[in-house]
């Protein structure tokens, strides 16, 4: 984790995957509220080979780091996948993503799955919609954000937020 969150900050939030790619993008302010800014998937047509996926990810990861300038970068831990398949895939995404991060420049920190849900509802198995309806209600949005990769995202940025030194002191989280 990198170092405390100062108001004003700006967070990506990262989901990874292959197909597609979930973003979301919040700003930090003080306390614990949140601006809503962006979200997102960067999603790679099937019918393209692993190479040109994950270029297709580093050349639209590129593009919203430069657009949105985030501060941090949040990304998603693998914790554990049925699939071996699906993991190698996911891996891949992720170790592109990660190196557009650090070859740019930009801090990066991971969540599992389970830190991401018990720093936002206090249940590390929480339900997906529990998990959403979160987000949403933290970020002031009248509904949830669609895709499920782009609310994933949120997720972890909010996480992100939430898991710094001063917030850590406050919220146990």
């Amino acid at each position: 984790m990198s170092g405390k969150i100062t108001s004003a900050t700006r967070i990506m939030g990262i989901d990874p995957g292959t197909a597609a790619v979930g973003f979301g993008v919040v700003d930090k302010l003080d306390g614990d509220s949140f601006r809503y800014v962006n979200s997102g998937i960067i999603q790679t047509p099937k019918h393209l080979d692993a190479p040109k996926r994950l270029a297709m990810i580093r050349q639209d990861m590129n593009v919203l780091l430069e657009d949105f300038k985030p501060d941090t970068v949040a990304v998603e831990a693998i914790f554990f996948f049925k699939n071996a398949k699906t993991l190698v895939q996911v891996a891949q995404a992720r170790g592109v993503i990660l190196e557009v991060c650090a070859a740019s420049g930009y801090a990066t920190a991971e969540y599992t799955p389970m830190q991401v849900k018990m720093c936002l509802t206090g249940f590390g198995r929480a339900e997906k919609s529990f998990v959403q309806n979160t987000v949403a209600a933290l970020l002031n949005l009248n509904q949830i954000i669609k895709p499920d990769d782009a609310s994933d995202a949120l997720a972890i940025a909010v996480c992100h937020a939430r898991m710094s030194v001063t917030a850590l002191a406050s919220k146990g989280c």
